[in-house]
């Protein structure tokens, strides 16, 4: 149960009341990030995240904001993507009026200091080191970079060290001008609430402002591949991480779910068909799975696994038949209904959080579908034929449109290249 509001200045409200929990959660998303920067302001989006906690003339610094947010035992943070940036409180239901009032302060009143501007800096690239340092996480920006390299999608989230060390203060507060308005925002609430008190406070801490139209993606071109991509990064690490991918439709194509189930087939659990070949009967991996991406205008389709390095072609190998198999053979109607059951189960566990919940209507929301709640959802899983995977299969599962990213101990991608070519 949700309920949608389209508040007169463009900014949708978004209802998620649960009277069983003594929670509430407050959040605020704006439709802006990585990919409405150019390369000369690569980062922007998320930097001006980390600026929203660093004072207001209200609340002067960062120990301001989180001492009176940990006063009353909230959970808070931000988050920045490729597509929106947000921002939200969870906390004791009785203290929703403190949610907003500082959500509001923070958003609207941040003083985009040049001193705590400075040292974020450092903050931001140390931020960097550390996704850079993990390779299991910095796989997926080497990925995401040979994917979709060119287009508005192909940018880090947290920009290049050169950005973020010399970008102005002035050019940091005028892209957050430019985004952070009212009829780009997405207002959410869930949990035990009045909505009658709930306006009051929201026009007193949000009102309505002029109108203005939600930004709008500029949409990545056609990509043209006839052959397969690989990208290297030699380091000399035991265990080698891998994402070998094609790019899809966009989330809101209709047969996304049905990329999510193949997905699930493919990769998803313990007992999925990778799992048991690679990692159970083989012996190559420690952790091997089928990830989707999904955004406004495209999706990712990837294999991403830990592997041994001294296997990594026969694991290679191994993972390019399993691919071959279910895209020469198809799968079963035990296998679709396995999926569907597990998927469902997922589903329904995850979204018992009104938060999970909130987020999950947020998203749709902000790719400008027609939001549909959870019993659609599974409706439409439940629609989804043997028939379907099978087609989408043969026509994601390109191998000259193949993408291979690897971190590990190796300068040539010639052996790797012809096994993707064979």
């Amino acid at each position: 149960m949700f309920k949608r509001i389209v508040r007169a200045d463009g900014s949708v409200l978004l209802l998620v009341p649960k009277k069983e929990t003594q929670a509430i959660t407050f959040e605020v998303l704006y439709k802006v990030g990585s990919r409405q920067e150019s390369l000369s302001n690569n980062g922007v989006s998320h930097f001006v995240e980390h600026l929203m906690f660093k004072g207001t003339q209200k609340r002067p610094n960062t120990i301001d904001i989180s001492k009176e947010l940990d006063g009353i035992g909230a959970d808070y943070n931000a988050f920045t993507g490729k597509e929106h940036t947000g921002y939200y409180i969870t906390a004791d239901a009785s203290h929703l009026s403190l949610a907003m009032d500082m959500l509001s302060d923070m958003l609207r009143e941040s003083k985009f200091d040049a001193k705590e501007m400075d040292r974020e800096r450092g903050v931001i690239i140390e931020e960097i080191n550390m996704y850079e340092d993990n390779p299991s996480f910095y796989i997926e920006e080497i990925f995401e970079d040979l994917l979709f390299q060119g287009s508005t999608l192909g940018k880090p989230i947290a920009g290049p060290r050169s950005v973020i060390k010399s970008i102005s203060r002035q050019s940091l507060y005028n892209y957050y001008k430019k985004n952070y308005f009212n009829g780009n925002a997405v207002i959410g609430v869930a949990g035990n609430f009045s909505e009658a008190k709930l306006q009051t406070l929201l026009n007193k801490y949000f009102p309505v402002g002029k109108k203005q139209a939600r930004n709008k993606i500029k949409k990545v071109a056609r990509f043209v591949q006839t052959q397969p991509q690989i990208k290297l990064v030699n380091r000399n690490l035991e265990q080698v991480q891998l994402m070998l991918g094609f790019r899809s439709m966009p989330s809101t194509d209709k047969r996304f779910m049905a990329l999510q189930v193949l997905g699930n087939i493919l990769g998803g659990t313990m007992s999925s068909r990778l799992f048991l070949q690679i990692r159970e009967r083989m012996g190559l991996c420690y952790f091997i799975r089928a990830e989707v991406g999904g955004y406004e205008d495209a999706s990712s389709f990837a294999i991403h696994s830990g592997l041994n390095r001294d296997k990594i072609f026969e694991a290679l190998e191994a993972i390019k038949a399993e691919l071959d198999l279910i895209k020469n053979n198809g799968i079963t109607a035990d296998e679709l209904q396995k999926a569907k059951d597990n998927i469902r189960g997922r589903m329904i566990l995850r979204l018992e959080s009104p938060t999970s919940y909130l987020n999950f209507l947020a998203a749709q929301e902000l790719w400008n579908q027609k939001i549909k709640d959870q019993q659609n959802t599974l409706a439409e899983l439940e629609k989804i034929t043997v028939q379907q995977i099978n087609t989408l299969a043969k026509e994601v599962i390109d191998w000259n449109k193949s993408n291979l990213a690897i971190i590990g101990p190796f300068e040539s991608s010639n052996k790797f290249l012809k096994i993707l070519k064979s």
